[in-house]
């Protein structure tokens, strides 16, 4: 049993080094933005790494189009995009850490 002890010490000193690194690599994260657009960049849409939109820049010229929906639409696909990058890049910094394996409610 002494040595079963001993796995299950190193095995929780590896997690607690494992749980230290994702908090930093997540804080890191939180810092940066990630951009989406559509339209070919008449829309562009920055989130952060806690997937909050901060910014949306609509091209004035494509303003001129008085097509309400395909604004909508624009907007929601640039947003969508932009989280998806936030998104993989969030799982491939964690993936990084946790060398693919998968846990529960990481991301």
């Amino acid at each position: 049993m002494k040595g079963f002890s001993g796995s299950m010490s190193e095995l929780i000193r590896q997690a607690n080094q494992m749980q230290t690194k994702m908090k930093k690599v997540q804080e890191e994260l939180a810092k940066q933005t990630f951009e989406g657009s559509s339209g070919g960049g008449a829309i562009k849409v920055t989130v952060t790494g806690e997937y909050l939109v901060k910014s949306v820049t609509i091209d004035p010229e494509f303003l001129k189009t008085p097509d309400t929906e395909m604004l909508q639409d624009m907007i929601l696909t640039a947003v969508n995009e932009a989280i998806k990058n936030a998104k993989e890049t969030s799982q491939k910094e964690m993936q990084k850490i946790t060398g693919g394996l998968a846990i529960p409610g990481l991301i």
